[in-house]
Formats: structure tokens, C-alpha cells, sequence
């Protein structure tokens, strides 16, 4: 579909919606949003135009123009995703989030936060502590994303295996449609039958579909007391294939994370802090949480029997602050080794983790190149970076492709899928094209033709029209 550009009247129209202070053209002030945080200068587009609306009648009216002109919309919240899907591929005028960052309610009697899409996970989990509750959503870029991109994503996160992903802590959304109009999904309820579930179709979609501009998010009672285990092995293969023996024990752990040697050594190097056993240890980092400390430390217990039958070295109480603080600091930590990396985001069924890992363990010593993993073990949610380092740049422009196209293979092969949480946005789209099922890929586009007609929101993401 061609296309229009952003001209002068353009420029003057989104003006008057939203002020001459919130409509960027200057070269300088649009760059940061001219990628998110899949690195590689394919991977960046500088936008034609920056809308900073304040509210979702701004949005509808960029929206409703948009359509008129036939010129593309990239929604954006804080540009932490893995996909570049906020990023202006095809042009068009980029609609940031960052204004709309307020938290409008908390319901303690229906256990609802309500809040813009701009509000940061970390303030959402925050202030819900500060009630007394639970805000379950726990991706590890919370300090810094957007709840709308969680939204958007349908972000993961470390305690997925007990809570779900984000989809699951979400009651309802306010969006502004493709063609510029206003409604709200779900709300404050606890079931709905009426009709077809939209709001489940619209988290996730990735600006595809419309812009978020309102959430209704589940509220849960606060456990008293959360217990962190550290469990070192000697080799990756034994860490993971604990992972099923904790999981059928009984116990309900909030998480069970996966740190492989060279994940753990990376991570040590960029916090310039020593960290257990990193000399040959791969982790499993366990934690289960209730109000009942004595059954606490039963299962604390029975997971340390399950680990030393296992094959570990040591099973530790561990310093929650610094284990976390390198778990969620693996992506920066690849950063810092590599300016260029692949982030890929694999999804498995959870008794195919351990030969997920392994598998990407042969394919690193084939091609010669360094990938580090991680995994959020219990759900089947590998992420492995693959990082170019010291690598000519022609020879990883032509190595990348066969090397992913060899991973996908393999992951279709035992049941799994591109991405557990990171999307698909434009990073993956012909891995999508390739690896979809077709007639499920016929279905997406035809929810796409439907609610996009001019095919303006958000396009060459996650499908092609």
C-alpha cells in the first residue's frame, strides 16, 4: 500500500490538537524515538513527525486524520521492546504515551487499578504495595517500561509461571480504534460472556489494532512472605532438568529462572560484582512466597532435596537484591559485551527446555559465536542472545539469518513458538511469514483488513498486508 507523506498542513493539524510543544520535527529532539531496544542499524527509521497527546480524545483526532491523509500511525510507549514494533518503518507520525502517566483510581472494593498507558510497571507495583496489594505483572524492564507496552506485548516476566503473562492481569482496556474511534473493552469485571472476547485480541497486537489508552488492572492480596533459593549446578543440562521435579512436587513456585555459565559470568563482568560459585556454576533461582512461614521453609526445604538429588553444588538461601539485580540486568549486560546482538525470545513447552538449551549450545560451537542464555524455566520461555562481538559486519549480515533460520527449525520441530513474551513486531515478521501456521496466519490478516481498512495502524508489524 503506498503511503503519504507528512507535509507542512499535516504538521499544522496535529498542532492545533495537541499543541505547538508537543509536535516534534526537530532531527534532534525525534531521534530517540527513531528505535527501541533491538540494536543494529537496520533496525532504526527516524520518524517524520512526534505527537505527544495528553488524552485519548487527542489520539482519535490524530487517529481520524491519519485515515484521511492515508499516512501510517506507529504507536509508542517507552520504547523497551525487542521487536523495533515502535519504530516508523514505513513513515508516518509517531504517537508517544509518555504524557498520559497517571494513575486515574485504585478500587481496593473491586481490587482494580485503573491508569493511563504511560505509568510505569515499577510505579503500578509500587503503589499497589503501598495498598496492600499485588500488581502480579513483573517483566525485568518494569522500572523502566510502560504498563501500556506490557499491554501492548502481552509482557512476560519473572513470575509468569504462577500469575500468567500480562494478559492475565488485565480486566479491561480503553482504546482508540484504527479508524479513530473511542470504546472500552471489559472494565471492572470478574467474568464475561458477552460476546467475543476483544480485549484478549487487542493485548498483544502490538499498535496493530489501535492504541491503548486506558487499563483496568487485576489487584491481588499481598503475600506476607516471599523466599529466595539459589541453586548452583555444574552444568546447565542438570539445572534445567530440575526444573519438572520441583514443579511436580507440588509446590507452586512463584518463579523458577534459569541463568546458563556464560549468562552469569556476563553479568558479574558488567555489575563488576562477584557472584556464587561463577566460576563454573549454572543457576536455578527458585522463589514461593504465602503468609504460612513455616510452610515456606518446608518447601524451601523439599526444593533443596530435590536440587541435591539432582546433582547440585549448593543450594543457598540467596541475597535476593543481588541475585535479582543480575538476572534483570542480562539483556544490558549482552549490551555492554556486544553493541549488536540478536535477542531471540523462544517458547517451548516446558519439558523441552533442557533440549532448548542444549541446542543452542551446538549451534553456538557450529557458527563460532557466543550465545548467552537465560530462561524463565518453569513456563518454557527461552531467551538467547546471540551477540556479534568482534565480528565483521557483512559476515554477520549473512550468518544471523541461516543461524535463526536453524533455531526456528528446531523449535517448531518440539512444539514451540518465535516469541513467549517479546512479540513479533517488525524484527520477526517473515520468521512469522516462514514459521506460522498458514491458516492461522489467513486469520490474523483478516482481523487486520477488518478493524484497518486504510491498513494505517502500525504497519508491516507482526503481519504484512
Amino acid at each position: 500500500m503506498n503511503f503519504n507523506k507528512v507535509d507542512e498542513k499535516v504538521v499544522k493539524r496535529l498542532k492545533e490538537v495537541v499543541g505547538d510543544n508537543y509536535v516534534l520535527t526537530d532531527p534532534e529532539k525525534m531521534e530517540s524515538y527513531s528505535h527501541d531496544e533491538v540494536t543494529g542499524d537496520k533496525y532504526k527509521k527516524m520518524p517524520e513527525v512526534v505527537v505527544l497527546p495528553a488524552n485519548a480524545l487527542e489520539i482519535a483526532s490524530i487517529v481520524q486524520l491519519a485515515n484521511e491523509k492515508i499516512i501510517p500511525i506507529v504507536p509508542r510507549g517507552a520504547g523497551t521492546g525487542y521487536a523495533a514494533s515502535s519504530v516508523p518503518f514505513l513513515g508516518g507520525i509517531v504517537v508517544s504515551t509518555e504524557r498520559m502517566n497517571h494513575i486515574l483510581e485504585v478500587d481496593e472494593e473491586n481490587m482494580i487499578m485503573v491508569t493511563e498507558p504511560g505509568v510505569r510497571t515499577g510505579e503500578v507495583q509500587t503503589v499497589a504495595a503501598k495498598h496492600g496489594y499485588l500488581y502480579a505483572g513483573d517483566p525485568c524492564s518494569g522500572d523502566s517500561s510502560f504498563i501500556g507496552g506490557n499491554v501492548a506485548t502481552n509482557a512476560g516476566g519473572n513470575k509468569a509461571v504462577k500469575y500468567g503473562t500480562t494478559r492475565q492481569q488485565v480486566s479491561g482496556i480503553e482504546i482508540v480504534t484504527p479508524k479513530g474511534e473511542i470504546t472500552t473493552l471489559g472494565g471492572k469485571l470478574k467474568k464475561d460472556s458477552t460476546g467475543y472476547c476483544l480485549t484478549q485480541l487487542m493485548i498483544g497486537s502490538e499498535g496493530t489494532l489501535g492504541i491503548i489508552t486506558k487499563v483496568y488492572l487485576k489487584l491481588m492480596p499481598k503475600p506476607k512472605n516471599v523466599m529466595d533459593l539459589l541453586a548452583v549446578f555444574p552444568t546447565s543440562q542438570q539445572a534445567v532438568k530440575a526444573v519438572p521435579k520441583i514443579i511436580h512436587s507440588g509446590i507452586m513456585p512463584l518463579c523458577v529462572e534459569f541463568m546458563a555459565n556464560n549468562s552469569i559470568k556476563t553479568c558479574e563482568n558488567f555489575l563488576q560484582e562477584k557472584l556464587p560459585h561463577s566460576d563454573v556454576g549454572n543457576y536455578i533461582i527458585v522463589s514461593v512466597e504465602g503468609d504460612n512461614e513455616q510452610v515456606l521453609e518446608e518447601q524451601c526445604m523439599l526444593i533443596d532435596d530435590i536440587c541435591s538429588q539432582n546433582k547440585a553444588l549448593e543450594t543457598l538461601v540467596a541475597d535476593s537484591e543481588r541475585i535479582w539485580k543480575a538476572r534483570k540486568s542480562f539483556g544490558e549486560a549482552d549490551r555492554a559485551c556486544s553493541l549488536i546482538f540478536s535477542a531471540e525470545d523462544i517458547v517451548v513447552p516446558p519439558s523441552q527446555v533442557a533440549n532448548m538449551v542444549e541446542k543452542m549450545q551446538i549451534i553456538s560451537k557450529k557458527y563460532g559465536i557466543a550465545i548467552n542464555c537465560v530462561a524463565h524455566a518453569a513456563d518454557g520461555n527461552v531467551h538467547a542472545d546471540i551477540l556479534k562481538e568482534n565480528m565483521d559486519i557483512e559476515i554477520w549480515n549473512e550468518l544471523l539469518p541461516k543461524l535463526r533460520h536453524e533455531v526456528y527449525t528446531y523449535v517448531y520441530s518440539i512444539g514451540g513458538k518465535l516469541s513467549g513474551e517479546h512479540g513479533i513486531g517488525y524484527k520477526r515478521v517473515h520468521l512469522l511469514e516462514e514459521f506460522a501456521n498458514p491458516v492461522e496466519l489467513k486469520m490474523m490478516k483478516a482481523v487486520k483488513k477488518a478493524l484497518d481498512p486504510n491498513n494505517i495502524m502500525n504497519p508491516g508489524k507482526v503481519i504484512q498486508i
